[in-house]
């Protein structure tokens, strides 16, 4: 399957969907475990609120809902 990395937007050829490329894989991971640090010490934030801390788009942030890596949960983003 050809799938378009969300980082660099190059095409890379994976079995299953993916959703970033491997060279993007560890940009992926940090942008995620920083959002994750984010939301343990502020667990109210909204999507705009971790964006601006963190100085990433709201689209980066709400892409990680689109796949299933954050959730949200009582008006607030969970882990799943």
């Amino acid at each position: 399957m050809i799938n378009t990395c969300k980082h660099c937007r190059m095409q890379y050829y994976d079995l299953k969907l993916g959703y970033c490329c491997p060279f993007c894989k560890d940009i992926d991971k940090m942008r995620y475990e920083q959002i994750r640090a984010y939301l343990k010490h502020y667990p109210h934030s909204n999507a705009m609120q971790v964006a601006e801390a963190l100085d990433i788009s709201t689209y980066t942030v709400l892409k990680y809902v689109d796949e299933g890596a954050l959730d949200f949960g009582r008006g607030e983003f969970e882990q799943i």
